[in-house]
């Protein structure tokens, strides 16, 4: 069936409509702009990630609700990173017209059930036509004052660590099937864990999507620092030490502390895999020798 924007609209207003109420949203889906009201005494934090066809995803190995969940996570992730308690999202989803109605909302279907289980609304968005498959969902979280969690905040002698297992995704993209594979069509963004860690008091931190030896030069970039490596990493089940160290697409978190860490945090893995020093900023060491960062970066052949 031909795809038209009013009939698609009216789709994803029914199934936005099935959220919980949230009292922030004064206006959402139907007017030119969201209202909102940001809730007192906290600061608002946004961020925006894209997703797009045979770069993220591929369609013929993913749904439309795996790629509806996966646009939502990416963001969902970077709000964690940060502490921040996601409130709202903005949805641009751009399509080809032959994918039809069904397809559009599976991709919502997949997008809504994650945004329910973190209580995020679905305010608003745009829709359009193109070639291939393109979303860019902005997310808003709150975080209390003085308390989101930055880059910039290591210090040499803060402990480095890392959440959950690594490589899983990238094995799962590797061998297409199995729980790996589900983790990397549904990667679960750590929004209760990031927003324990931040009440912790957490230095620096960061979420894990491009690989951890790019990811923690980054970090150490924005810090002025450099980063040594134990050789100790969370791996999981049957990945590599090459795709846990540069696989990317984890969405865990990686973050420093000057103090001591349990084991668990929010029923979550934490590992310590090394520590901040002096040195030059961006240099990371992975057992004495200096670790390229060989993870996911758009414009790397450019």
């Amino acid at each position: 069936m031909a795809m038209r924007e009013v009939d698609l609209v009216r789709r994803i207003r029914q199934l936005a409509e099935a959220q919980p109420p949230n009292q922030s949203i004064l206006t959402g889906i139907g007017d030119d702009c969201a209202v909102i009201r940001p809730p007192a005494d906290r600061e608002m934090v946004f961020t925006t990630d894209f997703v797009i066809e045979n770069r993220h995803f591929e369609s013929a190995t993913h749904k439309a609700a795996d790629v509806g969940h996966k646009a939502l996570a990416r963001s969902l992730s970077d709000l964690a990173a940060m502490g921040a308690k996601p409130l709202f999202c903005l949805v641009s989803l751009a399509v080809p017209s032959k994918l039809g109605n069904a397809w559009v909302a599976g991709f919502y279907r997949g997008l809504l059930e994650l945004a329910t289980h973190h209580g995020v609304t679905l305010a608003g968005g745009d829709l359009a036509s193109t070639y291939i498959i393109v979303a860019d969902v902005m997310c808003c979280g709150t975080v209390a004052p003085g308390m989101a969690m930055l880059r910039s905040a290591a210090r040499p002698g803060d402990h480095i660590y890392v959440t959950g297992e690594l490589g899983g995704s990238a094995l799962g993209f590797e061998l297409r099937r199995g729980p790996a594979w589900m983790r990397h069509l549904r990667p679960q963004p750590r929004i209760e864990l990031g927003i324990a860690l931040a009440e912790e008091g957490i230095a620096a931190c960061m979420d894990l999507s491009d690989g951890l030896s790019l990811d923690l030069q980054r970090l150490c970039v924005e810090s002025k620092v450099s980063a040594h490596l134990t050789g100790v990493l969370p791996i999981a089940n049957d990945a590599s030490y090459q795709q846990a160290l540069h696989g990317g697409e984890d969405y865990e978190l990686l973050f420093t502390t000057p103090k001591p860490m349990p084991a668990e945090i929010a029923g979550a893995r934490v590992t310590a895999i090394g520590e901040i020093v002096e040195g030059l900023p961006s240099e990371v060491m992975w057992k004495g020798k200096p670790l390229p960062a060989m993870g996911f970066d758009h414009f790397r052949d450019v």
